[in-house]
């Protein structure tokens, strides 16, 4: 990326807090120096689903910037995570969608109806796409459909935005819609989308990510499915950036169920190349692919659960 206002600033350090996920254990500890688990408290006590949200700060020259990256399946689990852990996402400068399936934008209207402001949301233009689910042999499922015209009226500012940019003072790149460069991920086969006239294959191009550059430390990465490929998207960061160095990648690397078993393999040895200090799946990743990268990789892998902080 040549454009200087454009240019992902250095930050100071990170704090990413995980509203929701698919996996909960109370008794988890922290396994690295980085993830802070939630306290063990009875009377506030957190629930997990099939999604995925993260409230991420980023702090840099004194000031502290918040972003809500997804909110989850349900209407109410986000919300009933963030103020058992004490976070309130209302007051989160932007929403940033990383794409938009039913299980990243569930809790998002009862957000907006519940802050009492206007806040920015960022996505791109095909998170409003109508879609559906085909599968050999059974029925096509349709999928829930975004809805512009009710997210304003709740309260989104909704930015539509293909391609990278930036927020928290430049210190917080959005990637867009990411390159696809590598053989082995091929997207996820039996998605359509509406093109007006017909059904046709859905590449999910408005799959997006986060990524924030440590100062001495490197880039994180936070994926929401990684639909375009947990590798491309770790590839585009880098090249968008112009950072070699991979400090963590976090989020749903999209492998699970029987489709993506032959994709595994390849994906770990080029993880293993891409050699991040911390491996952090999360959410569509699957067990499977989880224990095998765990496998693969135990000094950089950390299981996450609901509730975790990752201090970068």
């Amino acid at each position: 990326m040549t454009d200087s206002a454009l240019r992902l600033r250095e930050a100071d350090r990170a704090e990413i807090t995980v509203l929701v996920d698919n996996y909960i254990d109370l008794f988890v500890p922290s396994q690295k120096s980085i993830d802070v688990r939630p306290p063990f408290a009875l009377d506030r006590p957190l629930l997990a689903e099939h999604g995925l949200s993260c409230y991420v700060r980023v702090f840099a020259n004194g000031k502290e910037h918040a972003i809500l990256m997804d909110t989850g399946l349900s209407c109410g689990c986000m919300l009933h995570n963030a103020r058992q852990l004490r976070i309130n996402p209302g007051q989160a400068g932007t929403i940033v969608l990383s794409h938009g399936h039913f299980d990243h934008v569930g809790g998002l209207s009862s957000l907006l109806q519940t802050a009492g402001h206007q806040i920015p949301l960022v996505t791109h233009p095909d998170a409003f796409l109508r879609r559906r689910l085909m599968s050999p042999g059974k029925e096509p499922v349709d999928l829930p459909q975004l809805d512009a015209v009710s997210l304003k009226q709740d309260g989104a500012d909704i930015l539509m935005r293909p391609g990278p940019s930036l927020l928290a003072s430049g210190h917080l790149l959005v990637t867009g819609e990411i390159e696809r460069t590598v053989p082995f991920e091929k997207g996820f086969p039996g998605m359509e989308a509406w093109a007006g006239d017909q059904w046709v294959p859905d590449q999910i191009l408005d799959d997006q990510s986060l990524v924030i550059n440590i100062k001495g430390k490197g880039l994180v990465v936070i994926s929401g499915c990684a639909h375009a490929g947990i590798i491309n998207t770790i590839r585009y960061a880098q090249k968008i950036t112009g950072v070699d160095h991979v400090y963590a990648v976090l989020g749903g690397f999209h492998l699970t169920g029987p489709l993506f078993v032959p994709v595994v393999g390849p994906t770990i040895d080029a993880m293993k190349r891409i050699n991040p200090d911390y491996i952090i799946p999360m959410h569509c990743t699957g067990w499977d692919a989880i224990n095998r990268f765990f496998s693969a990789l135990p000094k950089a892998c950390i299981l996450n659960t609901v509730g975790t902080t990752y201090s970068f």
